[in-house]
């Protein structure tokens, strides 16, 4: 056990580790939940991806498969930066409120169960699927079908609001102050302990320009403090190609952990923003804002200002993209970035 995982077991002493070789523990746990048969049993346990937040398991038992999820108080990607254990409620309860809606649930895969005790989550299995960040290939396309799909959940998702229906989903504010700080202050701070050079050489000189201009930080300052602000729409609060997964049968969204009531200005931004990042042409891009159902109040501007700043951050931020971008092409990014935020 590392020096990690002795952390882990040290903060959360009653909870059940989940990992590839702790089978025998899980499977006495999943007969205690019921969420497989007295006589059931675990064939295998694998793991069905890379998972950014959390560790993740596809259980394989004699009888059938499913997807287990828990947390650790850290990001599982980055280990030395903190998160909050409950954002596995905020996805259970994101799953659970979308249940009424028959799109926006054929969509995402079934809630099994959910133990907040034990921080774990049981999933619907949706197969050996991949998620679309080989967008971010030179010669990787999304196509119009996929656009209209895409934009078609997020669409339904944003018609939840809290002035119409009761939406009653966690604040989720420690989520939103963990993505705040990497998307509207860690990339802008000049030494921020993160050398660009080590991403891309030359990068970090190219930063200093964005790091260094006062006006456009505080315009960057603003826009945070308003995202951090409660607001009246159910956000996916992720929605980027990681979350699209492409299955044998649909598109899936998945991974809702950062859910809040907020703009839906910030969702489409975030979405926008990835299809320029991947090179997606000018007309794909206008598919989306033309088939995007606007909620009352939708501000253009502010949608490109959040676009902006998810660039930003995705360019000279610690949460790297697997870009095949040159340096060149990258800087490009930036200035069209910048001018979307100063435009707000």
């Amino acid at each position: 056990m590392d020096e990690l995982q002795e952390k882990f077991c040290q903060q959360f002493s009653d909870v059940l580790y989940l990992s590839l070789e702790n089978s025998g523990a899980l499977e006495e746990y999943l007969h205690h939940q019921k969420w497989i048969d007295a006589n059931e049993k675990i064939v295998s346990l694998e793991k069905p991806g890379e998972g950014n937040m959390n560790v993740v398991v596809r259980v394989i038992t004699d009888q059938q498969r499913f997807i287990v999820k828990q947390p650790r108080p850290w990001v599982n990607k980055y280990p030395q930066v903190a998160a909050p254990m409950n954002r596995v409620e905020v996805e259970a309860t994101f799953y659970e409120l979308i249940a009424t809606y028959n799109k926006l649930k054929a969509s995402t895969p079934n809630l099994i169960g959910y133990d907040a005790e034990q921080f774990l989550l049981a999933l619907e299995d949706l197969g050996n699927g991949s998620d679309f960040t080989d967008l971010y290939q030179k010669g990787k396309s999304i196509t119009r079908e996929e656009i209209s799909t895409l934009t078609v959940f997020i669409s339904q998702l944003h018609q939840i609001r809290s002035s119409t229906v009761s939406v009653n989903v966690p604040a989720n504010q420690a989520m939103k102050e963990l993505n705040h700080e990497h998307i509207f202050n860690y990339p802008f701070l000049e030494n921020n302990g993160f050398n660009l050079n080590d991403v891309q050489p030359g990068l970090q000189e190219v930063s200093l320009k964005y790091k260094r201009n006062e006006e456009l930080k505080a315009k960057i300052t603003r826009l945070g403090e308003r995202y951090l602000a409660a607001g009246n729409t159910l956000l996916h609060g992720d929605y980027y190609p990681g979350s699209w997964l492409k299955t044998t049968s649909n598109i899936a969204i998945i991974d809702p952990e950062f859910a809040f009531l907020g703009d839906p200005e910030f969702d489409i931004g975030v979405m926008v923003a990835h299809l320029v990042m991947s090179e997606a042409s000018s007309e794909l891009v206008q598919q989306v804002l033309d088939e995007y159902n606007q909620p009352d109040g939708y501000d253009e501007s502010l949608q490109c200002a959040y676009s902006g700043v998810e660039i930003l951050r995705r360019i000279i931020g610690l949460a790297q993209l697997p870009l095949s971008l040159s340096l060149e092409e990258k800087r490009s990014l930036l200035t069209q970035a910048t001018n979307w935020i100063q435009q707000y």
